[in-house]
């Protein structure tokens, strides 16, 4: 019975997701831009960006960037809580891949969660192998120092715009939604507010 669901599974979805590569790839290839890239939307969809999953965006393949930008480049990249499913070295790899694949002056917004927030539930909440959505998949937990050394390491100036310091005292630059719209932030996320208080750390690298 399995087995039987998986053929079945991939009999619906396998062919949504080649026409969904089909139709992204030609509306880079025949688009002028800019290309704003959403990695990892799942369902994500916001006006003026287009939605990429693994299926069409894979980031630690370089030929996966190929496939699909040919010789163009992206103006743009968000990605919202998906750099911390992969290890740290990876990270390196898909921000190179990110900044070959990224016009000059153009930036890539990375929110994940925050390892120096001050509250320990959000902490046990968000950590590797945590209760929280998606923590048994985490590889491990961001500070603003290490993720501007990846940043660094891949060649990008890192801008940082929320974060909690090692005095766990909270840090925000304001910060443009239409450059990359971040739900799980200080101005969209209610639990902000809450006794949680649950925030993510947000930066831009930019492509000088």
């Amino acid at each position: 019975m399995a087995s039987l669901r998986k053929v079945i599974r991939e009999l619906v979805y396998k062919p949504k997701n080649i026409l969904d590569l089909i139709r992204l790839k030609s509306t880079i290839k025949n688009g002028h831009g800019p290309f704003n890239i959403i990695i990892g939307a799942h369902t994500t969809n916001y006006e003026n960006w287009l939605p990429t999953n693994i299926e069409s965006l894979n980031l630690l393949d370089k030929a996966s960037f190929a496939n699909l930008f040919g010789n163009k480049k992206a103006s743009r990249f968000l990605a919202e809580h998906v750099f911390e499913h992969i290890s740290y070295e990876n990270a390196i790899v898909a921000l190179k891949n990110c900044y070959q694949y990224l016009e000059k002056g153009g930036t890539v917004r990375i929110a994940v969660p925050d390892g120096f927030h001050p509250n320990p539930d959000y902490i046990d909440m968000v950590k590797p192998g945590g209760y929280g959505a998606g923590a048994h998949d985490h590889k491990l937990l961001y500070d603003y120092k290490k993720l501007s050394s990846a940043f660094e390491a891949a060649g990008f100036r890192p801008v940082l715009l929320e974060y909690y310091d090692e005095q766990h005292k909270f840090h925000y630059q304001d910060w443009d939604s239409a450059h990359g719209h971040v739900i799980r932030s200080r101005r969209y996320d209610k639990r902000f507010h809450e006794p949680i208080g649950y925030s993510s750390l947000i930066i831009d690298g930019i492509k000088d």
